[in-house]
């Protein structure tokens, strides 16, 4: 039994387990002629059995490894690099991986502790209404809004209060001139006294005095004690239509600085208020559905657009007295052309000039048709100047119809003296018209 390497010689000898090593000279060098080398017959085969670890598993074997070149051969080492080291990393990955860990970490502990805040009841905690941003408080509303529009006209409307006779009287103005003239009803400040009290929409107060009135038109014109006012801008009453926009301001109820919104509701609304040896007050109004109310009088109903078109005046009420009187949608404001025109002639003379057409009508209706009866005529009037009648019959003003005599006196109030207009009339069974100059009254 051998180490795994059992052979035999050519001629039968076995070969030695552990032959002795050859000499150091035989290795790697040329065999010597009748050594151990050569075997039987000089074979080929045999020439370096000895030498063959192969062959002869006693021969040492040795590994020869090619020695690097030395230094200035110009050839460099070749570089050695082990697959299986561990390779060295930046500290880019490190801090990339360290900082999302630490903004999840965050994220985390903010939910978690908003979450427990709001469950155990932490002040503050409950968020009512949409998370969208707010807009700012100062944000301003376009210039033709409602609330544009009531922005600009608040700062010249005004609350009156007149005391007098035993009595207060409280309404509304606005002011049409920057050094203190302002607009209002008669029926505000007709109680017996010359002196009031402006109450502006800043809470400020001053002294007025009042420079004139119409009371047949319920116009009057008071004048405050201060300067630096915001006038109104004024429309034209002539151009407004059913249907219009408008904006009614004042002090309904003693409650200022109140606006309210509707429509125009129909124009040229003739009546009168009064009764026989009291003042009675003609009016050709606009109707409007806007709320208003007592304290409502004299303040401004305004357009779309901001302008002044009326001065709200009177509504109709089913109530019984004026105490419980309150709006039903029925509000009339005096036609802004008609009250400019008078505001100024007071403001001017300090008296206001009324209209006149130069003949009287009855006081009841024409025998229950359409018209009104001329029942007298001044020789020098208008009226008879245009080739009227009495007995006449008015039909229309101005393509207005006429049903009622009073009907006739507040359209012809509404004109200012020296406007020509169209009447309409029957004389018997035929209908004619004609031109009449309108003319102030001699008083």
């Amino acid at each position: 039994m051998t180490d795994g390497w059992n052979w035999r010689q050519p001629d039968g000898t076995a070969t030695p387990g552990n032959p002795p090593p050859p000499t150091p000279s035989t290795l790697g060098g040329p065999a010597v002629a009748g050594s151990a080398a050569a075997g039987p017959g000089s074979s080929p085969w045999w020439s370096d059995a000895l030498h063959d670890p192969w062959r002869n598993p006693g021969t040492p074997a040795a590994v020869v490894v090619q020695a690097a070149p030395t230094s200035g051969t110009g050839a460099e080492p070749e570089p050695v690099t082990d697959p299986d080291a561990a390779r060295r990393r930046g500290l880019a990955p490190v801090f990339l991986v360290s900082l999302i860990t630490a903004l999840l970490a965050g994220a985390l502990g903010g939910s978690l502790g908003y979450a427990f805040a709001v469950r155990g009841g932490a002040a503050g905690t409950t968020t009512l209404g949409s998370t969208a941003a707010e807009p700012p408080a100062t944000a301003r509303r376009p210039p033709d809004s409602l609330a544009g529009v009531a922005e600009r006209l608040l700062p010249s409307v005004v609350t009156v209060r007149v005391s007098g006779n035993g009595g207060i009287g409280l309404g509304s103005g606005f002011v049409v001139t920057q050094d203190g003239y302002v607009i209002t009803n008669d029926h505000v400040v007709g109680v017996g006294t010359d002196t009031a009290t402006v109450v502006f929409n800043d809470g400020s107060t001053a002294p007025a005095e009042v420079v004139g009135k119409d009371p047949e038109a319920d116009i009057a014109v008071i004048k405050v004690s201060r300067t630096g006012l915001k006038p109104v801008e004024f429309g034209d009453s002539e151009g407004v239509a059913v249907g219009d926009p408008v904006l009614a301001f004042g002090t309904p109820l003693s409650l200022a600085n109140t606006v309210t919104a509707g429509i125009v509701s129909a124009l040229d609304r003739t009546f009168r208020q009064g009764e026989a040896g009291g003042q009675v007050r003609y009016y050709a109004a606009i109707q409007t559905d806007a709320a208003v109310n007592r304290g409502n009088s004299g303040g401004p109903l305004v357009d779309g657009g901001g302008r002044v078109i009326g001065v709200n005046s009177v509504i109709q009420t089913p109530a019984a007295d004026e105490e419980t009187a309150g709006n039903v949608g029925l509000a009339f404001a005096i036609p802004i052309n008609q009250a400019k025109r008078l505001a100024q002639e007071i403001i001017d003379t300090g008296r206001a000039r009324r209209t006149v057409i130069g003949a009287t009508v009855g006081g009841t209706r024409s025998g229950g048709s359409a018209g009104v009866r001329i029942s007298a005529i001044e020789p020098s009037g208008p009226a008879a100047a245009a080739g009227l009648r009495a007995g006449d019959v008015v039909l229309k003003l101005d393509g207005k119809p006429l049903e009622d005599p009073s009907d006739l006196i507040a359209l012809v109030r509404k004109y200012a003296p020296g406007s020509v207009v169209n009447v309409e009339y029957r004389r018997g069974s035929e209908r004619q018209s004609a031109s009449v100059t309108l003319v102030a009254d001699a008083k």
